[in-house]
């Protein structure tokens, strides 16, 4: 037997819920595996898959889609999504073909909070039926400024698993200027690059 102080007991940031995990509570460990890996991460990741994306075609679309840094229309891109998660908040580096957008995820309230561009968006995460629903619940401009919420009723998100895959699909849309973006695709973990 060594003569070795025994290590004290620690918590580590392992067995800390996920942001996802903490927004949906025990709904979360019920949902399609692919779901639950995803948001399962703990510090980094990378996924990839593909991803086709619709963009509004009026001025006011195209001037909002620009503002929030969206990526153009496409069919059949290549998507990469490196993921950078803690307890606190989950860090997501989007590739759609050569355009890149990152946004920081954070669970604020019992709410997924996300910025983009000048809106910062809060919203309501459920389970039902082994799909995932974001609907938003409050905006606010520059961090600031509220916002009414059912302007931004058209902005949601759909997770779900098909064929073992995880596949999303997410819509904006806006009074006065109508669609801004629309875009659908699938992930799984990405291949080792070192391998």
């Amino acid at each position: 037997m060594s003569g070795a102080a025994p290590r004290p007991f620690s918590l580590s940031t392992a067995a800390e819920p996920t942001v996802f995990q903490q927004l949906l509570g025990a709904p979360f460990f019920n949902l399609p595996p692919s779901l639950r890996r995803l948001h399962s991460i703990r510090g980094q990741d990378a996924f990839a898959g593909e991803v086709d994306i619709e963009r509004g075609r009026g001025l006011l679309a195209r001037l909002c889609g620009r503002l929030a840094g969206l990526p153009p229309a496409m069919q059949a891109a290549p998507l990469r999504v490196e993921f950078s998660a803690d307890p606190r908040s989950e860090t997501w580096r989007r590739q759609f073909g050569s355009h890149r957008l990152a946004t920081r995820l954070r669970c604020r309230k019992g709410l997924l909070a996300e910025r983009l561009g000048p809106l910062q968006f809060r919203f309501a995460v459920h389970a039902a039926e082994g799909t995932i629903y974001w609907n938003v619940a409050r905006v606010r401009l520059l961090g600031v400024l509220p916002l009414p919420a059912r302007l931004f009723q058209r902005v949601r998100c759909r997770e779900w698993e098909q064929d073992g895959r995880y596949h999303f699909h997410v819509e904006a849309a806006l009074p006065l200027a109508g669609p801004v973006i629309a875009y659908h695709g699938w992930l799984e973990p990405a291949a080792d690059e070192a391998g």
